[in-house]
């Protein structure tokens, strides 16, 4: 995305507008750690093969297996991320279904393969990439869904199912054309899968819950090769798991399915103030927001770098599915709570389908182009990230903290963008007890994003830093919790950070579904 629409929303109907020391959890508001893991029973990881036979796999499978003599391997290898282009996986199966992801498992286990698992291939820690320098991951064998990209609706189109490599603009485009609606993300090119399983987080979360939320079936294939078609009813635990309990831990999604509901209208607003007002600005957001109208969702961006000369930004953008009439009232304590005046102020209203196709950066696009593949219309950005999960407001410390951090962004060289993103909770999602799903932090008020981007080819260790940096004054505030889809290595005790109180579930299930580790990416609890 380009970085005006990570700044603001794209409103107007034709034209865009568009992560040293950190203090333990103690006294504040969290899902609290819980206990530790239950115990294991240690098992034997057998003994490989021998040299992979590629030429059985592919005579196995009814997919592509792509070998690095190949000529399609240089760009078939590519994640969304140009900053781990240097990967060198060993091969990618790009599987055709859930038969093929099971004899690549099969395959992965016989030799004793490193397995990286791909579906959208966005990770801010290349994990999925295969083996890229500095990801912390040897050279690996890929099995990626990303071809299970469809999208088939029920009969009395209640429900939708989903392949496992379906970006999130190919889910609305198909499910908002036909009248129906779910919420997730607002990047065109996330993958469906990779944003439920850590929880899902998006524009429409306070009124409709959690993408993880909206599930109704998940078809999984664990580590010895079953397929799981699972559900609140049918392997249960492993449903469960799948609700916040992020990717490549104890299967490989295949598939899922969603509820959907009817599509409301939808209201994008955007107010910019100056950079004097910053502090008010986010002392007035962190009091609103979380306990607004669960029909309005927020998030408050600042921002600087090169792309914010002078200053930086400081705005919060939004969806409303209320009366368009009432947004003026419901932004009322917002604008209020800020002496000065916005320097925008601007709602446009859209059809659902048209309004999640422009918060994806594609507005006026053919879906076929919305995508960074070969004849895609959106171009791949090199990126660092890192979060946390806030549960209380910040005082006048943390907020002069922030401050400077979004600051400090205008001083680090070939910084294009760099800053923070907090994305209002509450609503529904906290509606649900912590312990229903994985995902733990129901409670929270938000999500918070560090981010950085930077020239193709640009050494990513001064924006690492940045992102790193801000992450750790801010956990002085906000404790060490994180959200799991924005991995991070350098996390300290990070699946405590990820899934508090409860961890021990899913370490059991980690026990129970893979117990030779076959999944083995860093972090993996």
């Amino acid at each position: 995305m380009s970085p005006l629409s990570r700044r603001q929303f794209l409103l107007t109907a034709g034209t865009s507008v568009a992560a040293a020391t950190l203090l333990a959890a103690c006294s504040s508001p969290g899902p609290g750690p819980g206990p530790g893991p239950a115990p294991t029973t240690p098992t034997t990881t057998p003994t490989p093969a021998g040299p992979p036979v590629w030429t059985d796999l592919a005579g196995q499978v009814k997919g592509a297996l792509v070998l690095p003599a190949d000529a399609n391997y240089a760009t078939v290898k590519l994640t969304e991320n140009p900053r781990f282009d240097d990967a060198a996986p060993l091969a990618i199966l790009q599987a055709s279904s859930a038969a093929d992801v099971a004899a690549g498992l099969a395959f992965a286990t016989k030799y004793a393969l490193p397995l990286a698992m791909r579906a959208g291939g966005h990770n801010y820690e290349g994990w999925s990439a295969g083996g890229a320098a500095g990801s912390g991951v040897p050279a690996s064998f890929v099995i990626s869904t990303a071809t299970l990209a469809g999208v088939t609706l029920s009969a009395d189109q209640s429900t939708v199912q989903v392949g496992a490599g379906a970006s999130l603009a190919q889910v609305y485009n198909a499910v908002g054309n036909a009248g129906r609606a779910i919420a997730g993300g607002s990047c065109a090119t996330v993958g469906v899968t990779g944003l439920t399983l850590g929880g899902g987080v998006g524009v429409l979360v306070r009124a409709f819950g959690l993408a993880c939320d909206q599930l109704t079936g998940v078809e999984i294939v664990t580590a010895d090769g079953t397929v799981h078609e699972t559900s609140a009813t049918t392997d249960s635990d492993l449903f469960w798991a799948c609700q916040g309990g992020g990717g490549g831990n104890l299967g490989i999604v295949t598939g899922l399915t969603f509820k959907t509901e009817s599509a409301p209208p939808v209201t994008t607003w955007y107010v910019e103030w100056p950079w004097s007002a910053a502090a008010e600005a986010i002392g007035a957001w962190q009091t609103w927001a979380p306990s607004a109208d669960n029909n309005l969702w927020s998030t408050l961006k600042l921002l600087g770098g090169q792309t914010h000369q002078g200053a930086p930004s400081v705005s919060v953008s939004g969806t409303w599915i209320g009366d368009q009439s009432a947004l003026a009232a419901q932004l009322a304590p917002l604008l209020n709570g800020v002496s000065a005046s916005p320097t925008a102020n601007q709602s446009f209203h859209h059809t659902y389908v048209d309004a999640m196709m422009i918060e994806a950066g594609c507005q006026n696009t053919p879906i076929a182009q919305c995508n960074t593949g070969p004849g895609g219309a959106l171009t791949r950005e090199p990126s660092s990230g890192t979060s946390n999960i806030g549960y209380t407001t910040l005082d006048a410390s943390g907020i002069s903290d922030l401050i400077a951090q979004v600051n400090a962004a205008q001083n680090v060289p070939g910084m294009t963008e760099g800053g923070i993103s907090m994305d209002a909770l509450g609503g529904l999602v906290a509606n649900i007890d912590p312990s229903a799903t994985a995902f733990v932090h129901r409670k929270a008020l938000m999500t918070v994003q560090y981010t950085a981007t930077f020239a193709v080819g640009a050494d990513p260790t001064p924006f690492d830093a940045y992102v790193r940096t801000f992450r750790t004054t801010m956990t002085n505030h906000w404790q060490n919790w994180a959200y799991v889809n924005y991995c991070d290595a350098t996390v300290p005790d990070a699946d405590t950070a990820y899934f508090g109180a409860n961890l021990p579930r899913l370490t059991s299930l980690k026990a129970q579904y893979d117990p030779h580790g076959l999944f083995t990416q860093p972090q993996s609890y």
